[in-house]
């Protein structure tokens, strides 16, 4: 999965498909997938944390659609992949996997699984994720 993950955020960069909707405005991005996914993906503004929103795109992850929100943090651009979960795997604790210089952290809450992906330095990933996944999971300490 690691490896799906990776290879979707590198195509995201390399081939200039960072975004198929460029917005900041969690109310323009989110409504955008509708009738594109099976679900309804969680689209959080961070801006005020210091990691704005620049989009969502479509991707194909494990065999499946999922939604691809894209933000920022200074020149750096993170991936958050998101898909419903399979029944009976909720984990709501945040799970690092470091892989070929990437930074990703894993979880699974609210009946979604969650993937953050980025070359950003893995202190400043990790508040994303912890904000992401405080956003995501409304009794969720990590």
């Amino acid at each position: 999965m690691a490896r799906e993950i990776i290879s979707a955020h590198v195509r995201s960069l390399m081939a200039s498909h960072l975004t198929d909707v460029s917005s900041s405005d969690q109310h323009t991005v989110k409504p955008w997938f509708n009738g594109k996914l099976d679900f309804s993906p969680p689209v959080k503004d961070l801006t005020n944390q210091g990691f704005p929103l620049v989009g969502g795109r479509l991707d194909y992850i494990n065999d499946r659609p999922v939604a691809a929100l894209v933000y920022r943090r200074q020149q750096h651009f993170i991936n958050l992949f998101i898909w419903p979960s399979a029944q009976g795997s909720e984990k709501a604790e945040i799970e690092p996997a470091p892989r070929h210089g990437y930074h990703l952290f894993r979880w699974t809450t609210s009946g979604m699984t969650y993937w953050a992906i980025s070359d950003l330095n893995e202190r400043e990933l990790k508040e994303f994720v912890q904000l992401a996944h405080n956003q995501t999971s409304p009794t969720a300490t990590p």
